[in-house]
């Protein structure tokens, strides 16, 4: 169990910090989902200003131990958007920051870091699955009901 607290913590506050350091510079949000070129535009300022809003809030809650599987879930539907994201502006040939943690948009080729992003969001879907499958870990707020198979033996 103490892997998963480990697991929960990580990944609330990545999301934590995503979201933070996008707040203050909502038009810097827009800018990196506008990036991408893949949202109908009428959609891109509702997702850029709501994205930091929403990774604070997923953050939160896996930190405190609140809808822990939930937020897993909602974790990986993220991190595998942002992966086919990366994966697709990178197959296009564009040359983009994915303002992951603020800035984002366009940069000369050479400052593009595909690989690491793929690796760094492949990783956190990892982190996310496992808390799918253990939801359960020590000090969460409210310890979710899952079914005692799904929670690993703490010996």
């Amino acid at each position: 169990m103490l892997a998963m607290l480990v697991a929960r913590i990580v990944l609330g506050a990545v999301w934590i910090v995503a979201g933070l350091i996008k707040l203050p510079d909502p038009a810097g949000s827009v800018r990196a989902v506008r990036a991408f070129q893949i949202l109908p535009e009428a959609t891109v300022p509702a997702v850029g200003y709501g994205l930091p809003l929403l990774e604070v809030a997923l953050g939160v809650c896996l930190v405190l131990g609140v809808a822990v599987r939930t937020g897993a879930i909602l974790s990986a539907v993220l991190l595998g958007a942002f992966i086919i994201g990366v994966t697709s502006a990178w197959a296009r040939g564009l040359s983009i920051d994915c303002g992951c943690f603020g800035g984002g948009g366009a940069v000369a080729s050479d400052q593009t870091r595909y690989g690491t992003e793929l690796l760094r969001d492949g990783a956190l879907l990892v982190v996310a699955a496992l808390l799918i499958r253990w939801p359960a870990s020590r000090f969460a707020l409210v310890p979710p009901k899952a079914a005692p198979e799904l929670v690993p033996n703490e010996g």
